[in-house]
């Protein structure tokens, strides 16, 4: 896979019909091991859509478009954001549109207790009795809100002091199974399939996060 662009770059595809938007490679390698799950023709496309801002900045987001506009056209973006508990940016800049995950972050989406131990891929009662004591409960939307899954999957976390590393959040969003994804996900992939010309498959009936703790 090629190395991804940056907004501090010139556009190098400055025909491509649309631009993702994202934070940082993180971002990017979470959004594409979802994409792979949820469908194979928008993985397939995705990477060479996402342009990584480099942090929380929309307006470099605006710029980036605005200089591709210039060179080719009616080009569009989606700038993707975590909520990081402060409002919603509005851009202003025409083919512009900002998603802001209503979670904190976009790490607050792979919290599954199920990935997360196949990701680990081990089977241990000290990591399922951190899973169910520090995680906010399946469906308690308003605590997954203000959780900091960046701290809780961080290097100085729970779960990075338990297995002595960091679990990569790239890893966990690949061994999410397409019932485990959050509709918000499939909300957002269905959004940058449409910008790509795309259509998205239907989806599994969802179930609950917590379904199958002990799986690996």
């Amino acid at each position: 896979m090629r190395a991804p662009r940056t907004v501090r770059e010139e556009p190098e595809q400055v025909s491509a019909p649309f631009f993702v938007f994202v934070e940082g490679p993180r971002d990017r390698d979470v959004l594409l091991a979802w994409a792979r799950r949820l469908s194979t023709p928008l993985y397939r496309l995705l990477p060479e859509a996402i342009v990584i801002l480099g942090g929380r900045q929309p307006a470099r987001a605006a710029l980036h478009l605005a200089r591709a506009r210039e060179a080719a056209g009616e080009t569009t973006g989606l700038c993707v954001l975590d909520a990081d508990g402060v409002e919603p940016e509005a851009v202003q800049h025409d083919g512009l549109d900002v998603f802001t995950w209503r979670r904190r972050h976009i790490e607050s989406y792979l919290l599954v207790p199920a990935a997360i131990e196949r990701a680990a891929g081990v089977r241990d009662a000290r990591l399922r009795r951190i899973l169910q004591e520090e995680l906010p409960p399946a469906g308690d939307e308003r605590a997954f809100r203000t959780f900091d899954a960046k701290r809780f999957l961080g290097p100085k976390g729970p779960l990075a002091r338990l297995l002595d590393r960091v679990l990569p959040a790239g890893e966990i969003a690949r061994a999410m199974r397409e019932e485990e994804i959050h509709p918000e996900i499939r909300a957002l992939c269905e959004r940058i399939a449409a910008g790509l010309g795309l259509a998205m498959p239907a989806p599994v009936p969802h179930v609950t996060a917590r379904s199958s703790p002990g799986e690996v």
